[in-house]
């Protein structure tokens, strides 16, 4: 075996797996622990956090031109003495926060 079959076999194998890994990532769905404990993460640096929830279940979610799945969730905080609660919508694949209104 000579140099120049090595280097070839060693890019299209580099190659290669940059590919698959992309198309793993893409297809792979973030489990809902994951999201709500980084929602509560991010509620937890602006207030006290006193209870939460998520659907384990994913939904179909459309929007326009998003279509995608999608975790339910909410999150129950203390704002000013007063108690607040929120229900969220999560991207099952990135985990990106969608939207959040108050209930």
């Amino acid at each position: 075996m000579n140099w120049k079959t090595f280097a070839g076999g060693l890019v299209i194998g580099a190659v290669s797996g940059y590919f698959i890994n992309e198309t793993v990532k893409k297809n792979t769905f973030i489990s809902s622990e994951t999201v709500l404990t980084r929602v509560k993460k991010d509620f937890k640096e602006a207030t006290i956090v006193e209870g939460s929830w998520i659907q384990l279940t994913k939904e179909d979610y459309e929007k326009f031109p998003i279509k995608t799945k999608i975790y339910r969730g909410g999150i129950t905080c203390r704002m000013n003495e007063e108690r607040k609660q929120y229900e969220f919508i999560a991207d099952a694949y990135t985990g990106s926060v969608l939207d959040v209104y108050p209930i």
